[in-house]
């Protein structure tokens, strides 16, 4: 089941957008090296295109295109949350001087963080290639025949790159705007929603509704005692999440008593209780 499209979530155009143009990177990465049949200099090859400015401007325009229509709709959904809260001219306000501060300096950094990640793309093929070559030379194999294998394997590796980046990437973005605009406003919480699907992780599925702060972020696989947990991070900010982060604007229209991550555990609170903590996090300025 695919994920509809609502407030705070990414449009699946724009994840789709991002994965056509690194998709359209990895075909012309496969066209430069499709008539060797040296694996070394593909690997020369790949590794050169990386410094080209061709790339780095392809690169810029991609992340720049991406980024701008994620804080697009994420505007939208502030607009609309302004609308339907008691809080409305405190965002609004937000919105107008949004790009003379903090989420200005976001989309920034999160243009060239994208950009950095595309203009690696090709020495990180480069780095698994050659990985590749070592392995098969060692077992013996000739120059010629590894190049085909590389040739063979390189569509589906790179599209399955170009789709782990564009869905990761694109929400990782999208929660870090929503945070930077969270915080223009004194909202220090958000409830965690996932794409309620059966492709949930049965961790992210634990959070699903969970409030959490933004300066104490869960490591959802540690709260199940899940071996090899990552360190803490917000929702959709690891590999492959579609979960969200859903601004708590106006606290009173959740449902309480509501689950809330406080103390490295979910605990479930009154809304008194909540309100507590949210003035000492600073979000006195928008609670009445």
């Amino acid at each position: 089941m695919a994920l509809v499209k609502g407030p705070w979530n990414v449009a699946p155009r724009i994840e789709h957008g991002y994965f056509g143009a690194l998709l359209e990177l990895t075909e012309y990465m496969l066209e430069v090296i499709r008539h060797e049949r040296d694996p070394s200099r593909m690997i020369r090859m790949l590794r050169g295109m990386a410094d080209a400015p061709w790339l780095q401007s392809y690169a810029y325009e991609t992340a720049r295109q991406m980024v701008t229509h994620l804080a697009i709709d994420g505007a939208r959904s502030w607009k609309q949350a302004a609308r339907e809260s008691g809080n409305g001219r405190s965002i609004y306000e937000a919105l107008q001087r949004e790009l003379q501060g903090g989420i200005g300096g976001q989309i920034g950094a999160e243009i060239a963080r994208n950009a950095e990640l595309i203009r690696t793309l090709p020495l990180d093929v480069a780095n698994r290639v050659t990985d590749y070559v070592g392995r098969e030379t060692l077992a013996g194999r000739r120059p010629e025949s590894i190049a085909e294998d590389i040739r063979k394997m390189f569509p589906e590796a790179s599209r399955a790159k170009a789709s782990l980046i564009a869905r990761t990437e694109s929400a990782k973005t999208s929660t870090a705007l929503t945070r930077a605009r969270a915080e223009e406003v004194n909202i220090p919480a958000y409830v965690w929603r996932t794409s309620e699907d059966q492709r949930v992780r049965s961790s992210h599925r634990h959070m699903d509704g969970v409030i959490v702060f933004w300066d104490a972020p869960p490591s959802p696989e540690a709260i199940l005692h899940e071996k090899h947990a990552p360190p803490p991070y917000h929702a959709g900010q690891i590999w492959n999440c579609r979960c969200f982060a859903s601004p708590v604007v106006d606290a009173p229209r959740l449902a309480w008593p509501h689950k809330v991550y406080a103390q490295g555990q979910i605990v479930t609170m009154t809304l008194a209780e909540f309100r507590r903590i949210e003035r000492w996090k600073g979000g006195e300025v928008l609670v009445s």
